[in-house]
């Protein structure tokens, strides 16, 4: 019984603290979220390098040896897999112009110190001689050509980390578009970000089809930094399909041309980056465009991307910690967010967003603002009409009652209510005769005799003989008596002669013989 009230003591204490907790395990992801995207946004950077040499034979045999490194690209990715899968547009890390062309104006330019612009173009000299070698090195390669030209693509990017990464790491091209605006795949190659692998950003199912729904922008305009955080702003998508060029954007209330707005960041550097829907916080598309005219590709078109490029999307621990950190941070349980912050940068210690929101969990911690102390002060005050001390004290006499109840038939006792002449008057002296055990039928019996604790009754004590086998309390069957060792069993003999009552001493309690007069332990006659 004790144990049972102990029992209903920590249901009750689990009850409470369930029902302190359950307001914040409650919440549901807020909207206009954009921190479930901005960690996997990087910068990418891509360059043509470029090897040419010059083989000048207008007079002795020269060979001119050059290197260049030629900007194709810069804008911004989105990470989709821990294992650094990234999408970002095509004409980000490839381009039209032909870096040959470009690289046989500048050797020619730098060697015959001759004007030619360091440009794309195609360029003709006064002097026959050398113009006709400078054709000679324009490309296609041909038998006669008098350059030799080698290019590689090299893409760098920059993660959003802190302390910022000035050398970020190199990646390769997995799929390039048939478009400049269509997406491009890349996956990382030559370095690993430790075991738990990179933030990622969800993605969405289907793009929001109705007109004036609200999304989000997210990129970098240079090299993230600490002064040079990612840039976001709000827009909003047109509706109906994709249409021509991608999905457009338009100001419902149309106090902001969004088009050009959304055009001049992605000069700056979003172009390719992540336009992210309001609710979920999931991306729904690629930012495309630049001047004064700004579209989205939407998710089906990446999606397909990815599929042909045989890179699955995918979220990692990172995202599962940092989620659960995010929804305690906007619900205002800062007291909560701050180890579940902890244990992303424990993961992923350069994580710039959660290392923000730790900053600000510490601060607010315990404050007027934290929903954790205003969830602990509601139900520490007692509301006036409804005094909590009366359930305190009823809840102290339940138990009380309960623990005496229990206490009470652990204390009973035979003797409590046998009044019968064999037990002799309740004041008067017991004999050993009086507290001998009565011979009964084993039928009526209880299951388990309980014995009186008096100096002088008799006990039956267990020495070195084996155990007696135990029976279950509620299975029914007969109950079991002590039997004499020469008793003669089997089938002819007669049922009284098996079950003869087994006698003790009672000064010892040692087992006695049926023809026994004295006890062989202590002495003490059997008859008194």
């Amino acid at each position: 019984m004790r144990r049972s009230g102990s029992a209903l003591a920590m249901v009750g204490g689990l009850c409470l603290a369930i029902a302190g907790t359950a307001p914040a395990l409650a919440h549901e992801h807020p909207s206009g979220i954009t921190d479930l995207v901005t960690p996997a946004v990087v910068r990418v950077e891509a360059t043509a390098n470029v090897d040419i040499t010059l083989l000048d034979h207008i007079g002795e045999l020269v060979h001119v040896e050059r290197s260049y490194k030629v900007p194709i690209g810069s804008g911004t990715g989105t990470v989709i897999n821990p294992e650094g899968g990234i999408v970002t547009l095509t004409r980000v890390v490839t381009t039209e112009r032909d870096m040959r062309i470009h690289a046989a104006n500048k050797i020619f330019a730098e060697h015959h110190k001759v004007k030619i612009p360091a440009d794309f173009e195609r360029h003709r000299l006064k002097d026959d001689k050398l113009d006709h070698h400078l054709q000679e090195c324009y490309p296609p390669k041909r038998s006669t050509a008098t350059c030799i030209v080698d290019v590689t693509t090299e893409i760098t990017v920059f993660p959003n980390i802190s302390p910022a990464d000035k050398k970020g790491f190199k990646a390769e091209i997995v799929r390039a578009g048939d478009t400049p605006d269509s997406p491009a795949v890349l996956a990382p190659v030559g370095r690993a970000d430790g075991s738990a692998g990179l933030p990622t950003a969800p993605l969405a199912a289907t793009v929001p089809s109705k007109e004036g729904s609200p999304v989000a922008v997210a990129g970098f305009t240079g090299r993230p930094a600490a002064n040079l955080p990612e840039a976001v702003d709000i827009a909003h998508l047109r509706a109906g399909g994709a249409g021509e060029g991608g999905r457009q954007f338009k100001d419902p209330e149309n106090k902001v041309d969004e088009p050009k707005k959304l055009g001049a960041l992605i000069d700056k550097g979003l172009l390719g980056g992540p336009v992210i829907e309001d609710k979920k916080g999931e991306v729904v598309g690629l930012l495309v465009g630049g001047g004064a005219e700004a579209r989205m590709i939407g998710i089906r078109e990446v999606t397909k991307a990815l599929a042909e490029a045989n890179v699955t999307p995918g979220r990692g621990p990172i995202d599962a910690a940092f989620e659960q950190a995010l929804t305690r941070f906007h619900t205002h349980y800062y007291g909560d967010a701050v180890p579940a912050f902890q244990r992303v940068l424990d993961l992923y210690p350069g994580h710039t967003v959660a290392a923000a929101h730790l900053k600000t969990s510490q601060a607010k911690r315990g404050t007027a603002e934290d929903q954790a102390t205003k969830t602990a002060a509601a139900s520490t005050d007692t509301p006036r009409g409804a005094p909590l001390w009366p359930f305190v004290a009823g809840g102290g006499l339940l138990v009380l009652a309960v623990l005496t109840t229990a206490f009470l038939l652990w204390r009973r006792r035979p003797a409590d209510t046998d009044t019968g002449p064999e037990t002799g008057p309740a004041t008067g002296p017991r004999t050993a005769a009086d507290t001998r055990p009565p011979l009964l039928d084993p039928p009526s019996l209880p299951p388990r005799q309980v014995l009186d604790d008096q100096a002088d009754s008799t006990r039956v004590v267990s020495r070195s003989f084996p155990a007696l086998p135990k029976l279950s309390s509620t299975a029914p069957g007969p109950v079991l008596v002590a039997r004499d060792p020469g008793a003669q069993t089997g089938p002819g003999v007669k049922p009284a002669d098996a079950t003869v009552q087994q006698k003790y001493c009672t000064g010892c309690g040692m087992r006695l013989g049926t023809a026994h007069s004295f006890c062989g332990y202590c002495g003490q006659p059997t008859k008194t």
